[in-house]
């Protein structure tokens, strides 16, 4: 069983391989066996035509956190088979904070749920919910 410093660790060394991540500015902040919390300040370059941040940004934090939940518990060989966005508000602040959690793991699938909070003059505020169903796969699939 690994430690929270580990899980930390491992993820941080995962989300620095991730060029999509490293452009985002996705931070691994903690992480313990089957939690984990993410962040990433606001860029003009995320943003929609109006000025929040885009959906696809959104679903993309999302999508890590319950990814990187989900490894903390069965490894790094998982793939979202299907997750679901919730937006909330409009997705505006400084700073996003996503924080994922397993809901139910099993042997072939992982169920997830996050929660994705913007932070602006020192108020937390909820802008999206989701949820993922992650899937081990093998490590000798091929693309």
């Amino acid at each position: 069983m690994s430690s929270p410093q580990e899980h930390l660790q491992s993820l941080r060394q995962v989300n620095e391989l991730a060029a999509f991540n490293r452009w985002c500015g996705i931070e691994v902040l903690e992480a313990g066996s089957g939690r984990v919390v993410i962040a990433m300040n606001w860029r003009p370059e995320v943003g929609q035509y109006v000025g929040f941040m885009h959906a696809g940004v959104v679903g993309a934090l999302i999508d890590t956190a319950c990814g990187y939940a989900a490894a903390t518990m069965l490894g790094q060989n998982l793939l979202a088979s299907h997750f679901s966005v919730n937006c909330l508000r409009p997705a505006v602040g400084e700073r996003f904070t996503a924080r994922a959690r397993v809901v139910k793991p099993g042997r072939s699938q992982v169920f997830t749920a996050c929660e994705l909070f913007a932070s602006a003059k020192g108020k937390e505020s909820l802008v999206a919910t989701g949820e993922t169903l992650l899937t081990v796969v093998s490590s000798d699939t091929k693309a």
